[in-house]
């Protein structure tokens, strides 16, 4: 098969990457688009994932939105034809389904928070198959037009992307951290996406509180506004650049985040983690908050500042790839081996 595959934003380099690897070995050709926001450009090149790069984040304004959505698709539809694609796929990607569409290529889309409703109610009516986490109610989905389209996965995103990952500590020596002092890793909020519209007034309060606690602090912020608000604020750590932010995590005593890929990543590599999301919660939080292993935070005081006791032999979740892939390619009738 020729698959064609489009990353919008930096966490679906990450989902994405060991399905791209497994079709591949698999002998299919699999070609990547990507567009020019956040460290998503970045992480493909560390990657060594050859891609096109095609179009720009347009900004937060619902209005923005509409004409980066028609505008990159067309380009997406534009690079696209001509190059006999059996299916496209997107880690909620409204480009590429838009662009797939209009080509009449079969399409799948992958997602693992269900409130994002504009986005969905593209991507769940154009694509021909709907990959979710089992733990969202199919219910919540169907108005979005997936009844009927949903192939539902065991756990966490991250146990399948993260299955073949160890860490690495040279990202402790290139960030000029103390192994034998307590870390702390902080992501923003996704400020421009528009399932998060809420001022986070949590997160400078969580940046004092670990600045009175002399903890080592790493902030990820996702775009330029926000890095240089942070740059004015001090005393923390802000990376020039993509960083192997998992051994980060895996090596950090503390995370703070306001996001979700991070969070449920600290999670599934047993770091102890706070969000700080202020929008919708979705299933998949809901349940790891009920499971104990995700926190959220209202009180800052409440933080851990020393260092984590770690178990010996601690176990990790380690899930199969390939489930991914073959539910992926479900539109075409054929199952990635």
């Amino acid at each position: 098969m020729r698959i064609w595959v489009d990353f919008t934003n930096s966490p679906h380099v990450l989902v994405l990457r060991p399905v791209i690897e497994h079709l591949r070995a698999c002998g299919h050709d699999v070609q990547i688009t990507a567009r020019d926001f956040a460290q998503t450009l970045e992480l493909c090149e560390r990657f060594g994932l050859q891609h096109t790069a095609i179009g720009r984040h347009r900004g937060g304004a619902l209005g923005a939105k509409a004409v980066g959505l028609v505008d990159r698709s067309l380009a997406l539809a534009r690079w696209a034809a001509g190059r006999r694609f059996d299916l496209a796929i997107g880690h909620g990607s409204n480009d590429i389904t838009v662009a797939a569409a209009l080509l009449r290529i079969p399409a799948s889309t992958t997602f693992d928070y269900e409130w994002a409703t504009i986005q969905h109610s593209i991507n769940c009516r154009l694509a021909r198959a709907v990959v979710v986490p089992d733990a969202i109610p199919p219910e919540r989905l169907y108005r979005y037009g997936a009844r009927g389209k949903l192939h539902r996965y065991e756990g966490l995103k991250e146990e399948y992307y993260l299955a073949d990952f160890e860490p690495d500590q040279a990202v402790l020596r290139e960030l000029g951290l103390d192994s034998t002092r307590p870390i702390a890793v902080v992501r923003t909020a996704p400020d421009v996406a528009l399932y998060h519209r809420f001022a986070n007034e949590l997160l400078d309060a969580v940046l004092a509180r670990l600045r009175q606690g002399a903890v080592q602090t790493v902030v990820l912020p996702r775009t330029s506004e926000q890095r240089e608000r942070l740059a004015r604020l001090g005393g923390a750590i802000i990376p020039p650049r993509a960083i192997d932010a998992q051994s980060l995590i895996a090596y950090a005593d503390l995370v703070v985040s306001a996001g979700g890929t991070m969070n449920r990543e600290a999670v599934a590599l047993g770091t102890p983690v706070f969000t700080l999301f202020e929008g919708r919660l979705g299933a998949v939080d809901e349940r790891l908050i009920a499971q104990g292993r995700l926190r959220r935070l209202t009180d800052p005081d409440a933080l851990p500042l020393g260092k984590r006791n770690r178990g010996p032999g601690e176990e990790r979740v380690r899930r199969d790839p390939a489930v991914l892939a073959r539910l992926l390619t479900a539109p075409v009738g054929q199952q990635a081996r």
